[in-house]
């Protein structure tokens, strides 16, 4: 009787190949997989990077200049090479809907970035240290939280005249760091008291290795959503600020200004207010879209 023991050379040979384990993706990889997939994150991004494009290289959709004015023209509607007609002054609207995308986007960004460093800084070392400092923060955050934002620009950014963008940005950047300050100290005090930062205190990390390695890369998703979805609020606010007349001055072109100008204007030439006024809106949308589409995609409960 043959031995069933044997091995089957044929058998053997047929076998297929065991497929490779799939390997796993770590949580930044799976968030820009489900990114790459959000229909609505493709939408905005297309949106923004238009709005860069904008930001930076206007001449690339206008040969106007924002500056160039005729009061012949004084609030006259569209005409051949002026789409959108002219201002009070005569000025192209087009082209001052154009270059007034930069300095929203400058001010947007850059008081983003000021306040997720800032902010994120000192919560992140807040709840880790705890202590004094946690409490020296909390109490500084309180005061804070207690000024109205807007208030404080009418009365700071009226001594200080805004000819460029850097006071209304350093302004912001002091007034909306509590936020996010808030955010980071809570998702510092939600990590660290997981097993793997325990363990890594029980293997003689030092401080400085335990928050770089280990509380940052798992902390700083929810601080990221929310300074995100902060961007398009930071816009509106320079806006705001614009037209109130303690923003942005002249000869910087901005959104706030036109739309001040356009609205006591509005039953005479309603052009003036919609095209600043819908520019600004798409701005705002873009940049609310792409931060719900950030966290949907770093918030396994938003799957």
């Amino acid at each position: 009787m043959p031995d069933v023991l044997q091995k089957n050379p044929e058998n053997t040979a047929a076998a297929p190949a065991a497929a490779a384990p799939e390997k796993a993706r770590s949580l930044w990889g799976d968030a820009v997989a489900t990114l790459l997939r959000s229909p609505v994150f493709l939408i905005s991004g297309l949106l923004i990077l238009l709005l860069l494009t904008v930001a930076f290289w206007p001449g690339l959709f206008t040969s106007m200049s924002p500056y160039d004015c005729d009061l012949a023209h004084s609030r006259q509607g569209s005409a051949p090479g002026h789409p959108f007609g002219f201002d009070v002054q005569g000025c192209d609207v087009y082209a001052r809907t154009l270059y007034g995308a930069k300095a929203s986007v400058e001010v947007g960004v850059f008081v983003t970035a000021g306040v997720f460093l800032l902010g994120g800084l000192l919560g992140m070392l807040a709840g880790f240290f705890g202590g004094w400092w946690d409490s020296l923060l909390s109490r500084i955050t309180d005061i804070f939280f207690g000024i109205p934002i807007v208030l404080g620009g009418l009365v700071i950014l009226s001594v200080i005249k805004a000819n460029t963008v850097w006071p209304v940005i350093g302004f912001m950047i002091a007034f909306g760091w509590p936020p996010i300050a808030r955010v980071a100290r809570g998702s510092v005090i939600t990590v660290k008291q997981q097993d793997f930062v325990q363990a890594a205190k029980a293997l003689g990390a030092g401080n400085g290795r335990i928050m770089l390695r280990h509380i940052v890369p798992n902390a700083v998703a929810p601080v990221i959503v929310v300074s995100t979805i902060a961007l398009g609020t930071y816009i509106s606010l320079e806006a705001t600020l614009s037209f109130l007349g303690v923003g942005l001055q002249p000869p910087t072109v901005s959104w706030g200004q036109d739309i001040s100008t356009a609205a006591a204007q509005y039953r005479n030439a309603p052009h003036m207010l919609l095209w600043p006024a819908g520019a600004l809106s798409l701005t705002v949308l873009s940049f609310i879209m792409l931060g719900e589409a950030v966290r949907g995609a770093l918030d396994p409960k938003q799957r």
